[in-house]
């Protein structure tokens, strides 16, 4: 069993990216190739209702603005039953609102690419490199240093690493494990890292 702090994850530095095909919020279907023409890949395990997770919608779709040669894709695997408002439904007005403009925010509803992700918390940023055409993990930790939802960050930390990914450089910063609500597992589906 892991801790949610712990240094210890499914994912490594350098592992493949584990592969998938999640519905959209948008209606389109999304299989991890999709992204294969950028550069960077982020993927946010997150969700509707945490408050760690809505403090950081702005910045997400801030890199997803900034950056033509990253890909930003939410995944919400939160239990829907115990939190109606993680639901696909919600999700698609959030997208439709404009208010999230990720590149593509998915649902992960059975929890099984959260659990081979090594996901732990909304929100939980995984930062890929394209490595001829596959992409590595290259960084796993926070967004930024706010340490609260209702505080503002000091240092854009994730908007630093894609920098130094997108000029050919490599990530030597010691991983800084992000803060937020546990991943709502359904019963049964907790992962084996998972420290209940």
């Amino acid at each position: 069993m892991v801790s949610m702090d712990s240094e210890s994850d499914v994912l490594q530095r350098g592992d493949a990216a584990p592969p998938f095909e999640l519905p959209g919020a948008d209606g389109e279907t999304y299989p991890l190739s999709d992204f294969a023409d950028y550069d960077a890949l982020l993927v946010v395990f997150t969700c509707n209702h945490c408050p760690y997770a809505q403090a950081k919608i702005d910045e997400l779709n801030r890199l997803a603005a900034e950056y033509d040669d990253l890909a930003v894709v939410g995944i919400n695997a939160n239990d829907e039953g115990e939190y109606p408002d993680d639901s696909f439904e919600r999700m698609a007005e959030l997208v439709e609102s404009g208010e999230i403009a990720y590149d593509a925010y998915l649902r992960d509803e059975d929890q099984t690419v959260a659990a081979a992700y090594g996901a732990r918390c909304t929100p939980d940023p995984f930062l890929f490199d394209d490595d001829s055409g596959t992409f590595r993990l290259a960084y796993h930790g926070r967004l930024d240093d706010a340490p609260n939802p209702d505080e503002e960050p000091s240092e854009r930390e994730m908007a630093g690493h894609v920098e130094t990914l997108l000029s050919g450089g490599e990530i030597n910063a010691a991983e800084k494990p992000s803060r937020g609500c546990s991943i709502k597992w359904k019963d049964g589906n907790e992962p084996a890292y998972w420290d209940a």
